[in-house]
């Protein structure tokens, strides 16, 4: 499973500001969602640059992060987080209980078994875990273009396509984790529908950001890069993509 390969866990920090000009967000009915019960103490697990947690912050939140990298904690201090270093599975919460446990785009670098139980513990009873993953693919031709360049240039990756990171499977593997720890109900997966626009310098960026292309080396990372950048320019130079923002919601018993 992807949270035992530390190498690509903990690559981001290394492109800590191109992942959060480049990272997307999340839409609005997401966070509606997620503020709904009006949560006062929010802890985002893998906050990464904040890119969440600042969310919630504007709608009234207190948010502590959790990030095992300091580079990226900086950023995510810069936009209103409180943020202690540490591996969620052997972070310290002194006692400390929240509303709201959240993880954007990041819980599948996290032990499924000893998350749900950390997950358990630190939420009130009532708490909410919200899991979340943004899940897209480019549209056929372009999918159709990159496909080759891929099989090329980089066959061990999957990903020409948006997923950063878990894929569909993470969200199932959440759900069945928190299930079978006992400690919540059974967990409720909806979707969230929205789109982005890339152009083509912006999706190079975006897979600079992705822990498989940024842990390549460089020798096979920028010709693949600038292959990919090429192909995007001959089918007129960006394209939109579709993305669904996917919600793992289980209530703390």
């Amino acid at each position: 499973m992807l949270h035992a390969d530390r190498l690509r866990a903990e690559s981001f920090g290394s492109v800590a500001a191109l992942y959060d000009g480049v990272r997307p967000s999340y839409p609005a009915a997401l966070i509606d969602e997620l503020m709904a019960e009006r949560p006062r103490d929010v802890l985002d697990v893998g906050a990464g640059t904040g890119i969440a947690g600042a969310l919630l912050v504007q709608r009234g939140a207190s948010v502590l992060g959790v990030e095992v990298d300091e580079r990226m904690a900086e950023i995510a201090r810069s936009r209103g987080l409180t943020v202690e270093i540490a591996a969620f599975e052997s972070w310290e919460p002194a006692g400390r209980r929240f509303d709201l446990l959240i993880s954007g785009q990041a819980w599948h670098w996290i032990d499924p078994t000893a998350g749900a139980a950390k997950a358990a513990a630190v939420l009130r009873c009532g708490g909410r875990a919200c899991l979340f993953w943004n899940h897209g693919d480019p549209p056929a031709p372009v999918r159709e273009r990159l496909a080759p360049i891929y099989e090329r240039l980089a066959p061990e990756l999957e990903n020409y396509s948006a997923l950063p990171g878990g894929g569909r499977d993470s969200v199932a593997y959440a759900a069945e984790a928190l299930e079978r720890s006992g400690e919540f109900d059974a967990a409720r997966i909806r979707g969230f529908s929205w789109s982005e626009t890339y152009a083509a310098d912006a999706w190079v960026d975006l897979l600079r950001t992705h822990s498989d292309h940024q842990t390549m080396a460089p020798s096979r990372r920028e010709p693949l890069l600038r292959a990919v950048r090429e192909a995007i320019d001959e089918l007129g130079g960006s394209f939109a993509l579709s993305y669904e923002a996917v919600l793992v919601d289980a209530r703390r018993r």
